[in-house]
C-alpha cells in the first residue's frame, strides 16, 4: 500500500480496536417486522419504517405503475427536464397534508438540509443550532458559512441568551432543531423556541425527519403536535422513514419554497427525485389521510416496549417517542450486545462515537406499527437474556 494512505488503514485498525469500527450487515428481504439479515431470519428493531409502509401493497403497486407509465430514471434536473406532473402533485399534497403553504421535494432529508441553510443565510449571518442537532443540520450550516453559535439540548433559556448576545450583530439569524433528536427520541420544545425567535426576529427552522407519521394528527409532524401553524418558517422533513420511501422535502413560507427552487443548491444541481418514489409517497399520504390507524398502533406498541423494558430495569435514556434507546455506556459493551442479541434472532445495532457522545453508546430499538405484540414479546425475552448475561440487569 501507498505510504499516503497508510493513516486510512491506521485509523480503521484503531476504530476496530476501540469498537467502533461499523460491520454493515446485507439485507435480502423486504422491510417489515421480520428481516433476512446476512443468511437468517431475525425481528427487525433496527427500521425507521415507523408505520411499516416500505412494502405496503398499496405503495408497491403505484410505484408500479409510476414506472410502466414514466420509465425509471429522472435523467435531468428539475429546473431542466426533470420535474414530471408527479413531482408537482407530491408537493402539493404535502403541503396539504402539512397544513402549510407550499412544499418542494429533494432526493433525501440529507440533500434537503445541504440545500436549505446555505440558501437562507451566508457568511455575514448567524445559525443558532441545538448541540444535538443531526450530521445534516450541522453539514447545511457549514455549508452556508455562517457563524454557528450551539446553545444546550433543548433550552430555550440558553438560546435566548445566545440570540440576546449574538443576534444584532448579524443582518439574518436562523434557528434550527430538530423536531425529535434521533438518538434520544425526545422532542424539542418547539412552542418555547418559537416564542424566543419571535423576540430576536429570527428565521425558525425544524428539521421533522423522525416526527412525520409519528407526531400531530395522524402524524402531521411537530408543527402540528404544538399547534404552531403558520408560525414556523421551514420544516425539513423526509420521506424515507414513516413514509416508507425515500426523498426529502421542506414545507412553510411560499416565499421559502419559491427561494429554493432558485438556490436550493441539491434542487438545481442534482437529477429529482425519481417517479417511482414520488407515486409511493403519494399512496402513502393517501393512506395517512383516510386512517389513523398504523399511528395508533405505533404509538400503542411503543409504550407496551418502554413499560416492559423499564419494569426489566433498562435505561432507555430520555425518550418520549418510539425511538427507544437502550443506555449502556460504552461502544464495547454495545456492540457485545447487540452482537448477542443477533444471535438470538433479534437484529438491534449498537450505536457508539461519533454518532452519539463517547461513553453514551446504546443499542437503538426503533417500534414500528409492523411489530405485533408477539414480536415485542420475543424481542424483549431475547433483550432479557442478554443483559442478565452481560451483567446490564439482573
Amino acid at each position: 500500500m501507498s505510504d499516503k494512505l497508510q493513516w486510512v488503514e491506521d485509523e480503521l485498525r484503531k476504530l476496530q480496536e476501540a469498537g467502533l469500527y461499523n460491520r454493515i450487515r446485507t439485507l435480502s428481504s423486504p422491510q417489515g417486522a421480520w428481516l433476512s439479515v446476512d443468511g437468517r431470519q431475525v425481528l427487525n428493531f433496527c427500521s425507521n419504517n415507523y408505520l411499516g409502509l416500505a412494502n405496503h401493497p398499496r405503495l408497491v403497486k403505484s410505484a408500479k405503475e409510476a414506472v410502466d407509465k414514466y420509465g425509471v430514471g429522472p435523467a435531468a434536473v428539475r429546473t431542466i427536464a426533470g420535474t414530471m406532473d408527479l413531482h408537482v402533485q407530491l408537493e402539493q399534497r404535502m403541503a396539504a397534508f402539512k397544513g402549510v403553504e407550499a412544499a418542494i421535494t429533494f432526493q433525501s432529508g440529507f440533500n434537503a438540509n445541504l440545500g436549505t441553510s446555505p440558501a437562507l443565510v451566508g457568511i455575514a449571518d448567524v445559525i443558532f443550532s441545538d448541540e444535538l442537532n443531526h450530521a445534516s443540520i450541522i453539514d447545511g450550516s457549514r455549508l452556508s458559512g455562517a457563524q454557528i453559535v450551539r446553545y444546550n439540548h433543548c433550552d430555550p433559556v440558553d438560546l435566548e441568551k445566545a440570540l440576546e448576545e449574538h443576534r444584532a450583530k448579524y443582518p439574518h439569524a436562523l434557528v434550527v432543531t430538530d423536531g425529535v433528536f434521533s438518538m434520544d427520541g425526545d422532542v424539542a420544545p418547539l412552542d418555547k423556541i418559537y416564542a424566543v425567535t419571535k423576540r430576536y426576529e429570527a428565521i425558525l427552522m425544524v428539521d421533522d425527519a423522525h416526527g412525520e407519521g409519528v407526531l400531530g394528527r395522524g402524524g402531521r409532524g411537530i408543527v402540528d403536535h404544538y399547534g404552531l401553524h403558520g408560525k414556523v418558517d421551514v420544516e425539513v422533513g423526509t420521506l424515507s422513514k414513516a413514509f416508507g420511501v425515500v426523498g426529502g422535502v421542506v414545507a412553510g413560507n411560499p416565499l421559502v419554497v419559491e427561494w429554493l427552487r432558485q438556490r436550493g443548491r441539491p434542487f438545481l444541481f442534482s437529477s429529482a427525485m425519481t417517479v417511482p418514489d414520488a407515486a409511493a409517497c403519494l399512496a402513502a399520504i393517501d393512506i395517512l389521510e383516510e386512517t389513523t390507524e398504523l399511528v395508533d398502533r405505533l404509538w400503542e406498541n411503543t409504550r407496551y416496549f418502554k413499560d416492559e423494558m423499564q419494569r426489566l430495569g433498562f435505561d432507555t435514556g430520555q425518550s418520549v417517542t418510539p425511538i427507544t434507546p437502550i443506555m449502556l455506556g460504552e461502544a464495547p459493551l454495545a456492540q457485545q450486545f447487540s452482537q448477542q442479541l443477533f444471535e438470538n434472532g433479534v437484529f438491534a445495532m449498537a450505536i457508539g462515537f461519533p454518532t452519539v457522545p463517547r461513553g453514551k453508546a446504546r443499542i437503538r430499538v426503533m417500534i414500528s406499527a409492523a411489530h405485533k405484540q408477539e414480536d415485542l414479546d420475543q424481542g424483549l425475552a431475547a433483550f432479557a437474556q442478554v443483559g442478565r448475561k452481560l451483567g446490564v440487569v439482573s
